[in-house]
């Protein structure tokens, strides 16, 4: 038996008995439980809109923090993954299906049952649109990884799904603050079904997004920035009312800026590019 023989004989038995790594895995459980448990939140709120507003604005609210830790979920699996070299076809289809519950049918039903719900025909089209954008750019991403052609690249092309809900949640979130804990969201309301469609077409655009996959415990940082960024997490957890609107929206507009900034000034911003790209110049050295 050759090495190509030898090589497909592993596969096939990685196939037909696949690994379950304990860490990354338990990630991305966690994300398909925020996720599920974030659509009965919805529900739940739903319920008590015409009994008591300010229970069920606590429901949605609630739900919404559940879908924006399940992004925090999905951000740390494939890192933990990467770390210890245990990346996987099983995680890959596993991550999949907690994504499209957590950042799929929660948000969209989110979106449904906040304002859609008072134009039942146009909002569940509107909801299943961005439902089946999102199922199928996980399907392309899937397809992609597994020929490896260009699985492993560092960009992402398209808004992902994980931010497209993050923003969704998130701007939700901060309408509700805004409107003082009432369910009533106000015209404001309005901004969400258009965003579902933008988002929907977004999934699919050839706008290029950073993936920082090279982004890891390992990664460097000066003290300055390292302060930064310790900073902005801070403020981030003090003011979780809007300040995770802020981030996902400049992710989401820095996609339109990125072709027209210098290589330079993305290697600034995208730091550990450059780092993980310098990294494997010493290895090879």
């Amino acid at each position: 038996m050759n090495a190509e023989e030898e090589e497909e004989s592993r596969r096939l038995k990685e196939a037909e008995n696949p690994k379950i790594y304990l860490l990354p895995n338990l990630m991305t459980a966690g994300n398909l439980l925020c996720g599920f448990v974030a659509v009965l939140k919805i529900v739940e709120g739903e319920l008590l809109q015409s009994v008591d507003p300010k229970q069920a604005a606590e429901r949605f609210e609630l739900a919404i923090l559940l879908i924006l830790t399940a992004c925090i979920c999905d951000a740390l699996d494939g890192r933990l993954a990467r770390l210890g070299g245990h990346e996987s076809a099983f995680g890959r289809e596993f991550d999949s299906l907690a994504d499209i519950v957590s950042f799929g049918v929660a948000p969209a039903l989110m979106v449904y049952k906040v304002v859609l719900i008072e134009f039942p025909r146009l909002g569940w089209i509107v909801a299943s649109l961005y439902l089946l954008c999102g199922a199928l750019r996980l399907a392309r991403f899937n397809c992609v990884a597994a020929s490896n052609a260009g699985g492993g690249s560092k960009d992402f092309r398209g808004f992902p799904i994980p931010a497209a809900a993050g923003l969704t949640a998130s701007l939700t979130l901060f309408m509700l603050w805004m409107a003082k804990g009432d369910h009533d969201l106000g015209p404001w309301k309005w901004v969400l079904p258009p965003l579902l469609i933008f988002l929907s077409f977004m999934m699919f655009s050839r706008f290029q997004y950073p993936s920082f996959k090279g982004l890891n415990w390992k990664t460097t940082k000066s003290i300055p920035r390292f302060i930064v960024i310790v900073l902005i997490v801070g403020f981030t957890v003090l003011e979780y009312n809007w300040m995770p609107a802020v981030i996902f929206l400049s992710y989401l507009l820095y996609g339109f800026l990125r072709p027209f900034l210098s290589m330079r000034m993305q290697r600034e911003i995208e730091e550990e590019i450059m780092e993980e790209e310098e990294e494997g110049e010493e290895g090879k050295v």
